[in-house]
């Protein structure tokens, strides 16, 4: 069974190189919003991923998503203390495998509710405790009169703030995905968990 999770449209985006420079002082509830915004306005403008198009979605979601997460973080999280055994090459077999499955769900997800009516709501941030490096950013996402609350957590990083893990209906992406990575590496170990993921992004 394919690996899977709902993924909010709320999370894709990534900051441009004319303003990568200011990633430092933006707070994480102005990431996430600046996800919102900037990953929507280029499915809505971009004419062959408003028709529903998986692969320029892809190539989007490669594009304005990815630059914006700290999944290197989010694959050690997942897969657990498995990574400490795991050799170099193992680890970026995991991450690069890890990535393009979250990159083509956050695609399919796109290309489904392109043309629903979505609005994206934000709870008021509390201010960050000193030296803080990590948050929780809590939002609202509203389609077609259904209300579901995300939360995005996120960590400080030298190029600012990163989005790792994402809290759907008190479903955490890191816990969802470290079970059924689990089952994967009792029966297989690391090799098998990266076959496994390796044959689900190769499948159609």
């Amino acid at each position: 069974m394919r690996p899977s999770i709902a993924v909010p449209l709320a999370l894709l985006c990534m900051t441009p190189p004319c303003v990568r420079a200011q990633a430092d002082a933006r707070a994480p509830d102005q990431v996430v919003k600046a996800t919102i915004d900037r990953v929507m306005a280029a499915i809505r403008s971009d004419p062959d991923a408003r028709a529903g198009d998986p692969e320029r979605t892809y190539e989007l979601v490669r594009e304005l998503f990815l630059p914006a997460t700290d999944f290197m973080l989010t694959t050690q999280y997942a897969v657990g203390s498995a990574w400490t055994t795991a050799t170099p090459a193992q680890r970026d077999a995991l991450f690069t495998q890890f990535q393009t499955l979250l990159a083509r769900t956050y695609a399919l997800q796109l290309t489904q509710v392109r043309e629903q009516d979505t609005s994206f709501k934000y709870a008021p941030m509390a201010p960050l405790a000193a030296g803080a490096n990590d948050a929780v950013v809590k939002t609202t996402v509203v389609t077609d009169g259904d209300v579901m609350p995300i939360g995005y957590r996120l960590r400080k990083t030298g190029a600012g703030w990163k989005i790792y893990d994402i809290d759907m209906m008190g479903a955490w992406m890191i816990q969802v995905y470290r079970r059924q990575f689990a089952a994967q590496l009792a029966s297989g170990g690391i090799d098998g968990l990266i076959k496994y993921l390796a044959a689900h992004n190769a499948a159609p």
